[in-house]
């Protein structure tokens, strides 16, 4: 079997699992169903496959996230395109297309979403190989979901004509999202598969038939490659020429234009995990069909979905919700009303709170930090900088910073003295005072910050001599 090329897509900002997702840290990076997030599973569900390391095409608002991510699971290698703005999946796909063939390769590219939970991954694997032979010999393979139900969330497949007496068959044509009386039909007839939008063909096919049906995508992108900068883990291609890219769906740009198609059926738990009500389906549950996560304490209740992230949550006589508790916000809604979510995250947008955009603990190349209080001139972070990072060299016009060891060693050049502060010591860094931190020692430094001053936006930071890349 030839090497395949896996491209995974986790370029969402969906808002229907808030508020553990928020636009700066979406559900493909939360660990939902155990301890490793959605994209670390999409990766490490690969294993058993004859593969290279993934391809992972992200905003770039996310890419300390994913290189954290990846560099977990030993998976972090240059690997990771930054679209600097959301053209959706044919153009993401084009430019790790061209990618892959710029060395003179030409690989088959499994094409797959972050954000999908597969129970059983040995089916989902001996679906890949089928498909293979197909997209070697220059087919678009697309991997259809068996229905369980008349789904009315799910775009559709209908199959057409078995190929070589297989299970694999033609593409008779591509369907929207029905309603629920035409999903009906679709189940009953036997004739149609959810479309996954996961995806097996060889990198040239897929460019042949962009330039085909949409040159105008493929050139923007050849345009968006032509002058990479390099940066740390990361491929980022030209922003002007990217913007320029018409926004559309590989769906609509190739598979419902190319004569090539073929399906190949999945039947391996699939769930794209679209609301809590989702969620709660594919989660354990105890005998009274209550799934929970976290410091939990129930009595009388059935059929809920209770997940508390840091704090105890007390449930009495109560059926068919979703309560999730985070750091600064706790959501309690009908199991039935849970596509309304975005309701709540568009009020929040509307008033233009955080809540919709980010979490209190943001996270950073060297580590991350944690709002845990603020009030008129203070703001308190607890700061987390991994070994042998540092942040970088800057100043402040209108806040003062008092720094308090918890745990580690501190590096700190203030107005060019260096000195160490080790666990239970502080430091004051003055308003004006140009100021690095670093972690010189072997485990992670903790330290409370307690910024105080007239203004304490993230904008009061004049960074001097140093890259971005140390934000």
């Amino acid at each position: 079997m030839s090497n395949l090329y896996p491209v995974i897509m986790a370029g969402g900002t969906g808002s229907r699992l808030w508020p553990l997702s928020r636009e700066l840290f979406p559900k493909q990076f939360l660990a939902l169903c155990n301890e490793f997030s959605m994209l670390q599973t999409t990766v490490m569900r690969l294993k058993g496959l004859d593969i290279i390391n993934p391809l992972v095409i992200c905003n770039e608002e996310h890419r300390f996230i994913v290189a954290e991510q990846l560099r977990k699971i030993t998976r972090l290698s240059h690997n990771i395109i930054l679209e600097p703005v959301g053209r959706n999946t044919a153009p993401a796909i084009a430019l790790a297309a061209l990618q892959a063939v710029s060395s003179g390769d030409d690989p088959l590219m499994l094409v797959l979403a972050a954000d999908h939970v597969i129970q059983d991954e040995a089916i989902f694997r001996d679906a890949v190989n089928q498909a293979v032979p197909y997209a070697e010999a220059g087919k678009l393979a697309t991997f259809g979901i068996v229905p369980t139900g008349p789904e009315t969330g799910y775009g559709y497949i209908q199959k057409g004509t078995s190929v070589d007496g297989s299970s694999i068959c033609g593409v008779s044509r591509f369907v929207e999202k029905p309603n629920l009386e035409t999903a009906q039909q679709y189940l009953d007839s036997g004739e149609y598969l959810w479309n996954s939008g996961m995806f097996l063909f060889k990198a040239s096919r897929y460019l042949d038939e962009l330039e085909r049906f949409r040159p105008d995508i493929l050139d923007a992108c050849k345009k968006s490659l032509a002058h990479l900068s390099p940066d740390m883990d990361f491929i980022r291609v030209d922003r002007e020429a990217f913007i320029a890219c018409p926004d559309e769906s590989v769906d609509y740009a190739v598979m419902e234009q190319t004569a090539d198609a073929v399906v190949v059926p999945l039947d391996a738990g699939w769930n794209d995990v679209g609301s809590w009500s989702a969620l709660w389906e594919i989660s354990e549950k105890d005998v009274k069909g209550n799934s929970t996560f976290g410091d939990v304490l129930e009595h009388n209740c059935s059929n809920n979905y209770i997940r508390a992230e840091h704090k105890l949550v007390a449930m009495v006589g109560v059926d068919n919700l979703v309560v999730v508790e985070t750091k600064d916000a706790v959501l309690i809604a009908n199991k039935d009303k849970v596509q309304d979510v975005k309701e709540i995250v568009n009020q929040l947008k509307q008033q233009k709170r955080s809540e919709s955009k980010q979490h209190r603990e943001v996270y950073r190349p060297w580590g991350k930090h944690d709002a845990i209080a603020q009030g008129e001139r203070f703001q308190v972070r607890r700061i987390t900088v991994k070994p042998g990072e540092k942040l970088s060299l800057q100043m402040h016009h209108h806040r003062s910073e008092h720094w308090v060891v918890v745990s580690g060693t501190a590096k700190v050049n203030t107005n060019g003295k260096v000195q160490l502060i080790s666990e239970n010591e502080s430091i004051y860094i003055p308003l004006g005072a140009e100021h690095s931190l670093e972690n010189p020692g072997k485990i992670e430094l903790d330290l409370i910050e307690i910024q105080s001053g007239a203004y304490l936006g993230e904008d009061d930071i004049v960074r001097i001599g140093d890259s971005a890349q140390h934000n």
